[in-house]
């Protein structure tokens, strides 16, 4: 599960290690629930192969979400139950598949007995693309908005990642892409995508991170983390 990471936002990166030319050059910066990062598609349909780059909001909203809030509950998508659930079963079923490039995403440790926040990244600073679901949707004032959401796969055997969360939860993980993969994930037939669904079996690189103390000067940044997704029936 991930609530929050570092999105690949420089045009030079996004270019060298995910083909795609974005209009605009931004730093990067932590990224929440709701919050608008850059997620790689298919070009619209009649184009071919071309993949593109788009900015959408970090949670997926499907067509009955009446907010933006929405998306505070859908953020992740388990690889178990995502072709069933309501909100994500019309991505999963139509392909609107897209790779999430990520600098970095955050975790929380519990060793200490109290949730540390921990960064975890691929050696050598290398920006890996996370296999996420998207969508279009409606906004109450007539836009069409991007959403999206990272899918996460068990990782209790996991030497790294199986470290996070509270010690009685479930361990799980984002879904890491080999980059020989990219093409294949966003073009093979929905039939075929979940054998792209399982954990990263090469190094990753973690170290404590932990948010910096709320002060009056940054009250406008969240430094708490958001309610954890829902995994009940209606989801």
């Amino acid at each position: 599960m991930c609530s929050n990471y570092v999105p690949v936002s420089r045009r030079e990166r996004l270019l060298t290690f995910f083909g795609v030319e974005r209009d605009r050059d931004d730093a990067p910066v932590d990224t929440w629930p709701l919050g608008l990062a850059p997620f790689i598609r298919l070009a619209e349909e009649g184009s071919g192969f071309e993949r593109v780059v788009d900015d959408g909001v970090f949670g997926l909203l499907p067509d009955f979400a009446t907010e933006i809030g929405f998306g505070r509950r859908t953020y992740n998508a388990r690889s178990e139950t995502v072709a069933r659930l309501p909100s994500f079963r019309e991505s999963w079923a139509r392909g609107w598949r897209c790779i999430i490039p990520c600098e970095a995403i955050y975790e929380p440790s519990w060793e200490t007995g109290q949730a540390v926040r921990w960064a975890i990244w691929q050696e050598g600073f290398v920006p890996f693309g996370v296999a996420g679901i998207y969508r279009k949707w409606r906004h109450p004032d007539g836009r069409d908005v991007f959403s999206f959401a990272m899918l996460t796969v068990n990782a209790d055997a996991h030497p790294l990642m199986r470290r996070f969360h509270r010690p009685e939860d479930e361990k799980r993980m984002v879904v890491i892409l080999d980059p020989e993969d990219y093409g294949n994930w966003l073009t093979c037939r929905v039939q075929e995508a979940s054998n792209y669904l399982r954990m990263w079996d090469r190094p990753l690189v973690a170290e404590a991170s932990p948010l910096p103390p709320r002060t009056p000067k940054a009250s406008s940044v969240r430094t708490t983390r958001p309610p954890p997704p829902e995994t009940g029936s209606l989801f």
